[in-house]
C-alpha cells in the first residue's frame, strides 16, 4: 500500500533566477531568499570559453597584473604642470589637424553635433571664412582627423580642437606619463555641444585668446596643481565629476583666487565672466588627470582592466591594458534622461565624448553613490544612486583609498572595470553624460545615464583569451 503523500504546512523558498518567481511567493506572505543568478554570459558560449581560460588557468596571472593596474590608478598623482597648446605640445598634432572625441570615423559617418563642432573649429582655426566653406574642407578631406586618444588626450561631448586651442599638460610622474584635454568651453552656444554658430566660434577665440594664457598665467604664479586631491573634497561634496563638479569648480576658483584677482585688466573681468558661468570648468581638469593614469595602467601587459572607453555620437570603443586594438559597436542612447521642455528620446543624439574615462578612474558613476543631483536622474532616492554605485562594485577590480563616498559609510568609489567580471554578470558601466540634439544644431537637450553596449567588451574579452592561450 503507497503512503500518501504529504505536503509540508510550512514553506520556505530559495529562488534561483527569475525574480518574479520569489515575488510571487513572497506576496502570499511566505519567506523566500531570491538569488539573483542568471546564465554566465548569457550563454554566449565562446564568451564562456573565454571566461573559463581567464578564471581559470590564466586567471592567477591576470589577477597579479589586475592588482597592478589596481595600484597605478589609486596611488598616481597627476599634476597640471602646464597650459599650452595643442599644436605646440600634443605629440603628432601638425598642420591642418582637428582631434575629436571617440573613435575615428570618416567625417560624413560622424554624428551631425560632432560634423558642426568640426566645422566651428575649422573656422576658429582661419582655416575657413565660414561653415560652409569648412563644410567642403572636410568633406574634401584637406583637413585631418583624428581621435584625441590617439594623441593621449581627451575631450569631452562633441569637442573638436585645433592646434591653437588651449591645451591642459597633466603629468603623472610616477608612470612616467602626460596626457592633455582642452579647455572645457562652457554652456549655452559652444562648439562641445554641438552649434556651428557665430558666438560657438567666438568662445572658441575667446579660449585661445584669453582663457589659455590667462590660466597660462595663474599656473605661473600659484604653482603644479594636485588634480585629484580637488576633485576627491569634490566627490565628499556631492560631486560625482562628471554630470556635476560644482564643488571641485568652486575649490579649483577659491585655490587660484588670489593670482585670478592678479591677471592684467584686460584679460581678468572676461576670464572671471567666463569661469562664474562655467559649473562644468573642472571637468576637462578631471579628464586629463584620469588619461595620465589610465595611460600608465594601459602599459601592464596581461590584465583584464578596461583603460579607454570613448563615444563619438556614432560608435562605441573599448581598450584593454596591453591591447592597442579599439573594440568598437554602435554607441547607445542616453536612457534615465531628463530632458528640456519639448525634447526627448526621438529628438537625442547617441552616447558621445571621452569623458567616459572618468568612469574607468573612480569618477562619475563609480561616485554617483554621494550624488544627490546624479539620484535626481536614476529615480530620485539617494538608494538608486547607491545602486550605480554599486553596479560598478560587481564589475570592478578593486576600490580608490582617494574617491570616499561618505554617504554609504565612507566606501571607496570601485576602480578598475575588469572585462570579465563585465562579460560573466551582463553588467556594463553606466555613464553619467549630457544630451545633445540629434541633427538641428540647438546643442543639450537634457542630460541621463548612457550603458555602455555588452558587444565591444565581449569582443575584447575574447581577445584576451586568445593572447594568454
Amino acid at each position: 500500500m503507497t503512503t500518501p503523500l504529504a505536503l509540508p504546512d510550512e514553506v520556505q523558498v530559495v529562488n534561483i533566477g527569475l525574480p518574479m518567481f520569489a515575488d510571487a511567493v513572497r506576496a502570499q506572505g511566505r519567506p523566500v531568499q531570491h538569488v539573483d543568478w542568471r546564465i554566465p554570459a548569457d550563454g554566449d558560449l565562446a564568451a564562456v570559453r573565454a571566461l573559463c581560460n581567464l578564471y581559470g588557468d590564466a586567471g592567477a596571472a591576470i589577477d597579479e597584473a589586475n592588482a597592478e593596474v589596481v595600484r597605478r590608478l589609486n596611488e598616481g598623482v597627476p599634476q597640471l604642470v602646464e597650459v599650452s597648446t595643442f599644436g605646440a605640445a600634443v605629440p603628432g598634432v601638425e598642420g591642418r589637424m582637428i582631434l575629436h572625441s571617440g573613435p575615428v570615423l570618416p567625417y560624413a559617418e560622424h554624428a551631425d553635433p560632432l560634423q558642426r563642432s568640426m566645422r566651428a573649429a575649422v573656422v576658429a582655426e582661419g582655416w575657413a571664412a565660414d561653415v560652409a566653406e569648412a563644410e567642403k574642407l572636410l568633406q574634401s578631406g584637406a583637413i585631418t582627423l583624428d581621435a584625441a586618444n590617439h594623441h593621449d588626450a581627451v575631450v569631452p561631448m562633441a569637442s573638436a580642437v585645433g592646434p591653437s586651442q588651449p591645451a591642459l599638460v597633466v603629468d603623472n610622474r610616477e608612470g612616467g606619463t602626460r596626457a592633455f584635454s582642452s579647455l572645457n568651453q562652457g554652456p549655452g552656444e559652444v562648439a562641445w555641444f554641438g552649434r556651428d554658430t557665430d558666438a560657438a566660434i567666438a568662445r572658441l577665440r575667446f579660449l585661445a585668446d584669453t582663457a589659455g594664457p590667462a590660466i597660462a598665467q595663474i599656473l605661473a604664479e600659484a604653482g603644479q596643481l594636485d588634480i585629484l586631491a580637488i576633485a576627491a573634497q569634490g566627490i565628499t561634496m556631492g560631486d560625482d565629476l562628471h554630470m556635476r563638479t560644482q564643488a571641485a569648480t568652486n575649490l579649483l576658483t577659491r585655490t587660484w583666487l588670489a593670482p585670478i584677482a592678479a591677471l592684467p585688466d584686460a584679460a581678468r573681468v572676461p576670464f572671471a565672466q567666463y569661469l562664474a558661468g562655467n559649473h562644468l570648468f573642472f571637468l576637462n581638469f578631471a579628464m586629463a588627470a584620469a588619461k595620465s593614469l589610465q595611460l600608465w595602467a594601459h602599459q601592464v601587459a596581461g590584465s583584464s582592466i578596461v583603460t579607454h572607453m570613448a563615444r563619438n555620437g556614432t560608435t562605441f570603443g573599448v581598450k584593454v591594458a596591453g591591447d592597442d586594438s579599439w573594440y568598437i559597436t554602435e554607441a547607445p542612447p542616453v536612457g534615465d534622461a531628463m530632458y528640456y521642455s519639448g525634447y526627448g528620446p526621438e529628438t537625442s543624439a547617441k552616447d558621445i565624448g571621452d569623458s567616459a574615462v572618468l568612469e574607468l578612474t573612480g569618477m562619475g558613476g563609480p561616485a554617483a553613490g554621494n550624488s544627490a543631483a546624479v539620484a535626481a536622474f536614476l529615480g530620485g532616492a539617494m538608494s538608486d544612486a547607491a545602486a550605480a554605485t554599486e553596479s560598478f562594485q560587481a564589475i570592478c577590480a578593486g576600490a580608490s583609498t582617494r574617491f570616499t563616498l561618505p554617504a554609504m559609510g565612507f566606501i571607496g568609489t570601485p576602480l578598475a572595470v575588469d572585462v570579465r567580471k563585465v562579460v560573466e554578470t551582463g553588467i556594463t558601466p553606466k555613464v553619467t553624460t549630457g544630451i545633445l540634439h540629434i541633427d538641428a544644431g540647438i546643442g543639450q537637450v537634457g542630460a541621463g545615464v548612457a550603458t555602455a553596449p555588452i558587444a565591444c567588451f565581449s569582443d575584447a574579452l575574447k581577445a584576451l583569451a586568445a593572447r594568454v592561450a
